[in-house]
């Protein structure tokens, strides 16, 4: 199994030690689509699945979620964040034994959430649906003066849309500070995606990896080789690839994204579990 290169309370500490620094973007991977970024003591949390929820509830069926690594920390440890999002409903990216510890622990938390997906939201993580940020596309959320979420629809593996055109999946640009970052939750390339993303201008693009193979019979991704092309597409920002290395019947070898952003010539940086980069 996979270790992270920190985890638990090295972590923590690593963390919690750059909290004050006012130069500098940091951004951890906490594994599959998780990320953590810290600015100026702000702490988002993006996409968080910290349990075996999956694992378990799949075993023994023909769709095994078999770990491929360590958790790299447990929930109720990060009793310092600012603002969570889901992007879509699947479960590892809303997961309640993730998020109910994380809301406990964080009583001032925002938790940003596609607008189609309320009802659904609050029923999971057992909270009060008013208490929900809820944006589609072209929609902004402003968590401060320095802070805000623009909703960018992504499809997974359609565009879909609720009665009230509400878009189910999204991606997230995110402004912070002086930086711009692109989250695209779980996401295909669809036509004019790359221009939605570019009016951004952003420093880092967080893309997924795995790939879209109906025999895994679930929805799919970007492959490596579309998100070093998709990064070229966009013209700005550090590709940082997702969403592999998390189960091993769902998962992509890194390497393949490395050659494919070499030959592209993009910037990029692969993160180890628990590891960090700084912008």
């Amino acid at each position: 199994m996979i270790k992270p290169i920190k985890n638990d309370e090295e972590l923590l500490a690593e963390i919690k030690a750059y909290a004050e620094e006012v130069e500098g973007l940091r951004i951890w991977w906490l594994g599959q689509s998780g990320f953590l970024i810290q600015w100026h003591g702000i702490h988002l949390l993006l996409d968080p699945y910290l349990s075996d929820s999956l694992s378990k509830k799949y075993q023994g069926t023909d769709k095994p979620h078999v770990r491929m690594s360590e958790l790299v920390i447990s929930p109720e440890k990060l009793d310092f964040i600012d603002l969570v999002t889901s992007s879509h409903n699947h479960t590892d990216h809303l997961d309640a034994e993730t998020l109910k510890p994380i809301l406990k622990a964080n009583p001032k938390i925002r938790f940003v959430i596609p607008e189609a997906n309320r009802a659904f939201v609050a029923e999971r993580v057992g909270c009060d649906p008013n208490f929900l940020i809820g944006l589609t596309d072209r929609q902004s959320y402003f968590l401060n003066q320095a802070v805000a979420f623009n909703a960018i629809p992504s499809a997974h593996n359609e565009l879909e849309k609720n009665d009230n055109g509400h878009h189910k999946f999204l991606g997230y640009i995110i402004q912070i500070g002086p930086y711009s970052i692109y989250h695209s939750g779980d996401t295909l390339w669809y036509e004019g995606l790359e221009k939605k993303v570019a009016h951004f201008h952003p420093d880092v693009l967080l893309l997924p990896i795995n790939g879209n193979k109906p025999e895994r019979k679930v929805a799919g991704n970007m492959s490596a080789d579309e998100a070093a092309t998709f990064g070229k597409a966009v013209g700005t920002g550090i590709v940082i690839p997702h969403h592999y290395n998390m189960f091993e019947f769902n998962t992509e070898d890194p390497e393949r994204f490395i050659e494919a952003a070499e030959k592209e010539g993009i910037p990029y940086q692969v993160l180890e579990i628990g590891g960090k980069i700084e912008v």
